[in-house]
């Protein structure tokens, strides 16, 4: 019977896009309403919260393109900064089964969508959402003793955690531990506090790395947290996720933070931007870098090979991944220019 119903679907589908070729049935629904598309995922900002001054929390109401995400993965979100489509990883934070998206978004010094959304976002906005990804995820059967540790805006995805545990009735030991600039600039602080009075298996803590006035912690992770745990899960700054990881090996982390690349030896070859008709000798750096030094403008969004929004076909050469250092045959292929650096001669179709 589903089936059935899915194939009536999709011949009415099939016959609403033929009669309103050539753009199809959504060119003219999204005149009305711009998140009335069936292919593409879009949200309304529905309300918007500033818990912190350097933090936007958003709810969004996804259309039905969106399928739905596991808790600590990330969705890709797009909004137009002056004429142009930026996207960003945002993990939500709200428990799997939620209707509604909610997005807390830190503001990074020199963030560009962060600070926007964090000084503009406004309701009734209408964002873009794409891609679903990411494999630090909760498991279907939660360990019996888990520590959840997160760093300022990282805090996103051990919150979605800890609420699909709170949504599933988790009976097993958790134990919450955040780390914020000041007891001020610490999200979520007043509903991790009911969650941890109403849940007797859950304890909450905070460290507060520059005013530690109201620390339950020290400033800096310590292993004796993650001593007893049976599974750990962290998600911050990259020196929060490597404290935690000296200490457990074996933790799933989770960092939004771009690496800073150090330039390679330049391998002597040219790099062919296809479309654009431009060439350069390669310098090293990743293919995104050296196309914005050379004037064009790729689409381009975490650059640190997270969303996938950079990514361009490559159609000859090889080209060694920055981040994993494995090289790429030369077959064609598609490569995310943000973390890709040449090796030898290479074109690309941007």
């Amino acid at each position: 019977m589903f089936t059935e119903t899915l194939t009536r679907r999709s011949r009415r589908s099939a016959l609403l896009d033929l009669l309103t070729g050539p753009h199809g049935v959504d060119r003219y629904t999204e005149l009305v309403d711009p998140t009335w598309t069936r292919a593409q995922a879009r949200a309304k900002i529905v309300a918007v919260r500033r818990m912190t001054p350097r933090s936007v929390t958003l709810t969004l109401a996804p259309n039905r393109a969106f399928t739905g995400f596991r808790a600590g993965q990330h969705i890709n979100l797009s909004v137009e900064i002056d004429g142009r489509r930026r996207t960003r990883p945002y993990s939500p934070a709200g428990a799997e089964d939620d209707r509604l998206l909610e997005l807390t978004v830190g503001r990074h010094d020199g963030g560009l969508v962060s600070t926007y959304l964090v000084e503009h976002a406004r309701r009734g906005m209408v964002v873009g959402l794409d891609s679903v990804a990411g494999e630090f995820t909760l498991p279907e059967q939660p360990a019996r003793r888990m520590l959840l540790v997160s760093g300022g805006s990282g805090i996103t995805p051990v919150m979605s955690m800890l609420r699909t545990l709170r949504s599933r009735r988790h009976a097993g030991e958790v134990t919450f531990v955040h780390y914020a600039r000041s007891q001020r600039e610490a999200c979520y602080r007043d509903e991790l506090r009911e969650i941890a009075a109403a849940m007797p298996n859950v304890t909450v803590l905070h460290g507060y790395t520059r005013d530690s006035r109201g620390s339950d912690v020290p400033a800096r992770f310590t292993g004796d947290l993650a001593t007893a745990a049976d599974a750990v899960y962290v998600c911050g700054p990259p020196s929060l996720v490597d404290a935690v990881r000296e200490v457990r090996p074996d933790a799933e982390c989770e960092s939004f933070v771009p690496p800073v690349f150090t330039a390679g030896e330049s391998s002597g070859g040219t790099v062919r931007f296809a479309a654009a008709g431009v060439e350069v000798v390669d310098d090293g750096r990743p293919l995104l870098e050296q196309a914005e030094g050379a004037g064009l403008t790729p689409e381009s969004g975490c650059r640190m090979g997270i969303c996938f929004s950079c990514t361009r076909r490559k159609t000859s050469g090889a080209v060694r991944n920055v981040v994993t250092g494995a090289v790429s045959s030369t077959e064609a292929e598609d490569v995310q220019i943000c973390v890709s650096a040449p090796v030898g001669d290479v074109d690309i179709d941007l």
